[in-house]
C-alpha cells in the first residue's frame, strides 16, 4: 500500500510538471521542462521521505526544501544593463516545489489547486503580454548603413500600441553608420510589423530584438 501511494504521488507530480514544462519550452522560455520536473519530483520525494522518517514532526525538513529551492529560483534571475528579468521563472520554480511538496505529503487537493492556479496565472499573463499590457519591454537594436535623422527611425516605430524610448545612440563617422538601441513594448502584432517597415528603407542595415 505504501509503495502504491508513493508511485501515485510520483506519477501525478511527474506528469503535471512535464506538461507545464513542455509548454514553457515551446514558448522558448529560458527554463524548460527538465528544471520543473526535477524540482517538483525532488520536492515530492523529499517530502514523502520526511513524512515517513519524521512522521511526528516533518516540518523542519519540509521548510528546508522550500528554503533551498529559493536559492535555485534566485539563479533564474537574469540581469542586463537595462533591467532584471526572470522573476516569473524564479517564482514558477518555487511554486512547483510547493506543488511537489503538497503531493509528497498526500495533500492532493491543495496540490492540484496550486497547479490549476499556476496555469490560470500563466494564461492571463500571456494574454496581457499579447495585448502589450504591463512590463513586457524588449530591447531593440537598429543598425543603419547611412546616417539618417533619428526622427525618421522613430516614425517607423510609432505604430499602433507600440511605446518606445531611446536607450543608447552610437554614431560611426568613419563607416557612416548609426546604431540606436530602444526599449520597446506593445502588442506583439504591432512589434512584429516593424521589421517590414524598416526593410523597405534603403538606409536599413540590420535589426535585432532581445
Amino acid at each position: 500500500m505504501v509503495v502504491g501511494t508513493i508511485l501515485l504521488k510520483f506519477c501525478i507530480t511527474l506528469i503535471l510538471a512535464l506538461i507545464y514544462g513542455l509548454a514553457r519550452q515551446r514558448a522558448h522560455k529560458p527554463i524548460g521542462f527538465g528544471t520543473f520536473v526535477f524540482v517538483s519530483t525532488g520536492a515530492c520525494a523529499l517530502s514523502a521521505a520526511a513524512v515517513i522518517i519524521q512522521k511526528d514532526n516533518p516540518l523542519p525538513l519540509l521548510g528546508a526544501i522550500i528554503t533551498g529551492i529559493g536559492f535555485l529560483g534566485a539563479g533564474a534571475l537574469i540581469k542586463t544593463s537595462d533591467k532584471i528579468f526572470g522573476f516569473t521563472s524564479a517564482a514558477s520554480i518555487w511554486v512547483f516545489a510547493i506543488f511537489g511538496l503538497l503531493i509528497g505529503v498526500g495533500q492532493y487537493l491543495p496540490g492540484i489547486l496550486v497547479y490549476v492556479m499556476i496555469w490560470l496565472v500563466m494564461i492571463f499573463d500571456k494574454y496581457l503580454e499579447n495585448r502589450g499590457i504591463g512590463s513586457y519591454q524588449r530591447k531593440m537594436i537598429i543598425n543603419t548603413n547611412n546616417i539618417v535623422p533619428e526622427k525618421e527611425i522613430d516614425s517607423l516605430l510609432a505604430v499602433g500600441s507600440v511605446k518606445f524610448k531611446k536607450n543608447s545612440i552610437e554614431l560611426n563617422k568613419k563607416d557612416n553608420t548609426l546604431t540606436i538601441t530602444y526599449l520597446i513594448e506593445g502588442k506583439k502584432e504591432d512589434i512584429n510589423s516593424i521589421p517590414q517597415r524598416l526593410y523597405e528603407k534603403s538606409w536599413f542595415s540590420s535589426f535585432k530584438v532581445e
